[in-house]
């Protein structure tokens, strides 16, 4: 099961449509759809979280909790809008765009992939590059 939660004013559209787009990105990475939990927050929510669960005292977009269990992707998810908004202003993307890059950014997580090295970097990318592509909201990265 997938959920959207809600800790500011923010409205997603399209919500069927993205709970479907999520299982199907899991399922095609080989797994199966658990219990997942986005919650979207501003910063001062998600700065909290990261200073109390991470040690980082910085702002992010996204904080992920990986509760997996085998090939069952469970978790929760953490997103920003304040840094979605301004990240999408950075990079020239519509704020749309830039959101979705961001929640399946915790899925890809979430099924083994990682982004600390620029190979890594890159292999993310272009896993959120080819799932925007299905959904239909095309995201160039440099």
């Amino acid at each position: 099961m997938i959920e959207f939660n809600f800790e500011s004013q923010f409205e997603l559209r399209e919500q069927l449509q993205l709970i479907d787009w999520i299982s199907d990105t899991i399922v095609s990475e080989g797994f199966q759809v658990g219990e997942l939990s986005y919650v979207f927050c501003d910063d001062k929510f998600l700065h909290k979280l990261n200073v109390e669960f991470l040690g980082h005292d910085t702002l992010t977009d996204i904080i992920s909790f990986d509760y997996r269990m085998g090939k069952q992707v469970n978790g929760e998810i953490f997103i920003s809008i304040e840094r979605v908004e301004e990240n999408a202003a950075t990079f020239g993307v519509t704020f749309e765009k830039e959101l979705h890059r961001v929640m399946i950014h915790g899925i890809f997580h979430y099924c083994g992939y990682k982004d600390k090295s620029k190979e890594d970097e890159k292999l993310m990318r272009s896993k959120e590059d080819d799932a925007l592509e299905r959904l239909g909201f095309a995201y160039f990265s440099n």
